[in-house]
């Protein structure tokens, strides 16, 4: 691989963050108090940890989960199997849906991998109802999801070009400030952004390390274009800097910000 940002492989994506991505979702969902008998939309929905969530804790009417890679669409529906779920392959800021269908839109853990966040949040809003629920979230890159800071820290430490490559860096989106921001500025009413905060514990340096290796967003995109004794240097310092415990755990955690409001 060269390094690009490949979202396909829906197996190797669980074993670098989506493990974690579930556990968000799981809280997010209940906190945004959408009511029994709604009409769901997953935007961006990924392996279908959204999904899956709503279909535990909220009783919908269905859930209807879009995504532009064929490979996550295979995954959520192998991995999600309740008929009130549908799937298919497609683009946020093209929904395939009419107006005011949907009584939530939320997107999880992708706005910012959009090419036009603004219009994606457009369709998000087009295809809500009247008084009905709007929300992202993302993760904090630049601060509070840590097994991804320490990862870029020490790339740049040993190749100071990498900083720009650091999602924190490129993602200016991730934050409280723009996130609300952004939804007010989409005509969106009551817009809160609040934080989500999960334990991420590693057994060991292999379990954090080993999910870098495939190849799925932009960190192990980095690794694969290294080669042995660059990723060698690389895993090297990580356990040098990571905070270790004595059984030889390591124990950090993800932070997502929350942003909603209502149509």
């Amino acid at each position: 691989m060269d390094g690009a940002e490949a979202w396909e492989v829906g197996e190797a994506y669980e074993r670098y963050v989506g493990r974690w991505s579930r556990v968000v979702a799981e809280v997010v969902v209940r906190r945004l108090g959408v009511p029994a008998g709604a009409r769901w939309l997953d935007v961006g929905c990924g392996t279908g940890a959204l999904t899956a969530a709503v279909l535990r804790h909220c009783e919908p009417a269905g859930v209807f989960g879009i995504d532009p890679s064929r490979g996550f669409i295979g995954h959520a529906r192998r991995s999600v199997a309740d008929p009130r779920a549908h799937f298919a392959v497609a683009d946020a800021r093209a929904l395939p849906f009419r107006d005011r269908c949907f009584d939530a839109a939320v997107s999880g853990l992708v706005l910012n991998f959009v090419a036009d966040p603004e219009e994606a949040l457009g369709e998000l809003v087009r295809v809500t109802a009247p008084g009905g629920v709007v929300a992202a979230y993302l993760w904090d890159y630049a601060e509070g999801m840590q097994m991804i800071r320490h990862f870029w820290d020490a790339a740049t430490e040993l190749d100071p070009a990498m900083a720009e490559r650091a999602e924190g860096r490129r993602f200016p989106l991730c934050r409280p400030g723009p996130l609300a921001a952004l939804w007010r500025a989409a005509g969106l009413t009551g817009v809160d952004v609040e934080p989500v905060d999960v334990p991420t514990r590693f057994r060991d340096l292999d379990d954090f390390w080993d999910p870098f290796l495939g190849g799925q967003g932009p960190a192990p995109g980095y690794v694969s274009s290294l080669d042995d004794r660059g990723r060698a240097g690389l895993r090297g310092l990580l356990g040098d800097r990571l905070p270790v415990e004595p059984d030889g755990s390591i124990r950090l955690f993800a932070r997502a910000w929350v942003v909603h409001g209502s149509r």
